[in-house]
C-alpha cells in the first residue's frame, strides 16, 4: 500500500512504440511493478501507441506474455488484474501528422495530466512533436520522457533538444538515465550529505583516488548495427558513467530540488579535463573483445559476432582518467571503466582513501592498506567499507587483520521493497517530479566533452586493444593505472 500523504494527478501515460522491445521489457515491468506497490493512481491510464495491426484486447495479450517472459517471478493475477484494466492500444502511423488527433477523443487533460513516452528511435521525435502540436491536445500540465540516445554527438543532440523544445518546454522534458533511479545512486546524496564522517572527509585531502566499473557479461545480442556505429564511449560513457561521476564528485546542492542539483552537476562537468590529441594515449584505452569464454562456454570475438564488419575498430571496452580541475578535487584521478564480455557484471564505486603518514602496527604491516569505501550498484546493491580490525587475542603484540563493514541494502532493509530504477523515474515522471533526469545542458556538456575524446581518437588512427571475452579488458588498462601506482579493484 502506498502510503504516501502527498497526492498526485492521474495520468495518461502514451508510450509510442509500445510494442517495442524497451516498453516489453522495461516499461511493462515496471508499471506492474508500480502497481505491485500501489503507486499509480486510481484514475491513471496507459495507452501504447504503435504502428502494427492490434487492438487492446490482442495488446493485453500481448503485455501479458512480456510479464512471463521478462518479469522474473510468476505473475501475480490479481496485480495482472488491476493493471490489464489500465490498458489500451492504439494503431497510427507517427509519420502521419492528422493521425494525432485521436488524442483529443482517447485522453482528457481536464482530468489526468498527459505523459508522453517517446520509447521509439530519435527520427521520430520531430513527427510526434509536430503531430501533437497539431491535434492541439497538449496543455502545460502535458510531459515527454525520452530515453538515450540523445544524439550521438553534440551537434546531433542539439537537433533533437531543438525539436523537443520547439514544442515543450525544458521544465515539461524529462530525459531518463535509470542509473539515476538505482538505490545505491541517489544514496549516495544521503551517504554524502546527511553523515558528518563523509561530508568532512570528501575531497582532496582524504581520497586518493576514484575508481567507476561499469561491467557486462554480454555482446552485442543482436544491436550489431547500432553498437558498431555508437562504440562503447558514447554508448556507456557520455551517459551513465558521466552521470555517477557527478553524483560522487558535485558539491552540496542548497537543497534537494531539481535546479539545485542539475546546477552542482553542470560544474562538475564543466570541470572536468579536456582529453584531446595532446594527452590521449596517457589518460584512454580503447578495447575490443576477441574470441575466449565465459563461466566455461565459448563465445565469438566482436569481429567473429553474426553479422559484424570485419573490419571494424568500434570499441567495446573504454578505461579513462579523469581529472576534475577544481578546488574540491585537485590531484584526484577518476578511473572509469566499462566494457562488454567482461569476466562478469558488475558496476560499482570503489573510494581509495589515502595511506595514513605514519605507521605504528608495522609488525602486522610494513605498510598499512589505505581504507576503502566500495558501493554495490548491481548485480548486488550495497555499500561496504574495507577497514583494519584487531585480530582478537590475549597475545602481547596488537595483530592487524582487513575487516569489512558490509551494508546490503537486501539485508539490512529487507523488510521493504527495493525497486529498480525504472520504476522509480516512470513514477518519478507521472509525479512531475524532475529531480532524477537530466538537464539539456548536462547532456550537451556531456557529449562536448565525449566530442573531443572521439576526436582525438579518430587523428590518433590507432586500433582498439584486443582482449580476450571473459577478462577484465586490454593489458594496457592495467597500465593505465600502474603509471600512476594503482591498480584496478579486482
Amino acid at each position: 500500500m502506498n502510503t504516501t500523504q502527498e497526492t498526485f494527478p492521474d495520468c495518461d501515460l502514451v508510450i509510442y512504440g509500445g510494442l517495442g522491445d524497451l516498453s516489453r521489457r522495461k516499461l511493462l515491468i515496471s508499471l506492474y511493478r508500480l502497481e505491485h506497490g500501489d503507486f499509480l493512481e486510481p484514475g491513471t491510464r496507459i495507452i501504447a501507441v504503435d504502428r502494427l495491426e492490434e487492438n487492446t484486447e490482442s495488446y493485453i495479450k500481448i503485455a501479458y506474455q512480456s510479464l512471463q517472459s521478462f518479469l522474473g517471478s510468476p505473475v501475480d493475477e490479481a496485480v495482472w488484474e488491476k493493471l490489464s484494466v489500465r490498458l489500451s492500444y492504439q494503431q497510427m502511423d507517427l509519420m502521419n501528422p492528422d493521425e494525432f488527433k485521436i488524442f483529443n477523443e482517447i485522453t482528457d487533460s481536464s482530468k489526468r495530466v498527459m505523459v508522453n513516452y517517446f520509447a521509439v528511435a530519435p527520427f521520430l521525435f520531430k513527427a510526434i512533436c509536430q503531430g501533437l502540436e497539431q491535434s492541439g491536445v497538449l496543455t502545460e500540465t502535458s510531459r515527454m520522457v525520452m530515453e538515450k540516445p540523445i544524439g550521438h554527438d553534440l551537434a546531433s543532440s542539439q537537433e533533437i533538444n531543438d525539436v523537443v523544445a520547439s514544442v515543450f518546454q525544458e521544465s515539461q522534458v524529462y530525459r531518463i538515465d535509470h542509473y539515476l533511479g538505482k538505490e545505491t545512486v541517489l544514496n549516495l546524496l544521503a551517504l554524502r550529505f546527511a553523515n558528518s564522517i563523509f561530508t568532512t572527509n570528501w575531497d582532496h585531502n582524504t581520497i586518493d583516488s576514484v575508481q567507476i566499473t561499469v561491467a557486462e557479461e554480454v555482446g552485442i545480442e543482436g544491436r550489431w548495427e547500432y553498437f558498431d556505429q555508437t562504440g562503447q564511449l558514447r554508448d556507456m560513457v557520455q551517459n551513465h558513467l558521466l552521470q555517477i561521476l557527478t553524483f560522487v564528485a558535485m558539491e552540496p546542492p542548497v537543497n534537494l530540488k531539481a535546479q539545485s542539483i542539475h546546477n552542482e552537476k553542470i560544474k562538475v562537468l564543466n570541470a572536468l579535463r579536456p582529453i584531446t590529441l595532446a594527452n590521449v594515449n596517457e589518460t584512454t584505452v580503447r578495447g575490443q573483445y576477441t574470441d575466449g569464454f565465459q563461466k566455461g562456454t565459448a563465445v565469438p570475438g566482436y569481429l567473429n559476432e553474426e553479422g559484424a564488419n570485419t573490419q571494424s575498430t568500434t570499441e567495446s571496452f573504454v578505461a579513462l582518467r579523469v581529472d576534475i580541475d577544481n578546488w574540491r578535487w585537485a590531484g584526484v584521478p577518476f578511473y572509469l571503466r566499462t566494457g562488454k564480455r567482461l569476466m562478469n557484471k558488475r558496476t560499482e564505486i570503489v573510494i581509495n582513501f589515502k595511506q595514513l603518514p605514519h605507521n605504528i602496527f608495522t609488525e602486522s604491516y610494513k605498510e598499512l592498506p589505505a581504507n576503502k569505501l566500495v558501493i554495490h550498484l548491481q548485480p548486488n546493491e550495497g555499500i561496504e567499507i574495507q577497514m583494519l580490525n584487531k585480530v582478537p587475542g590475549i597475545d602481547e603484540n596488537i595483530k592487524l587483520q582487513k575487516t569489512k563493514l558490509d551494508l546490503s541494502f537486501s539485508e539490512t532493509f529487507k523488510n521493504s521493497s527495493l525497486y529498480g530504477g525504472y520504476e522509480k523515474l516512470v513514477l518519478e515522471a507521472m509525479r512531475g517530479n524532475p529531480t532524477l533526469f537530466i538537464s539539456r545542458e548536462e547532456i550537451e556538456q556531456a557529449w562536448s566533452w565525449v566530442d573531443s575524446i572521439q576526436d582525438a581518437w579518430s587523428h590518433a588512427n590507432e586500433e582498439p586493444k584486443g582482449y580476450p571475452a571473459g577478462s577484465w579488458g586490454p593489458v594496457a588498462s592495467v597500465a593505465l593505472l600502474a603509471r600512476d601506482g594503482r591498480s584496478w579493484e579486482e
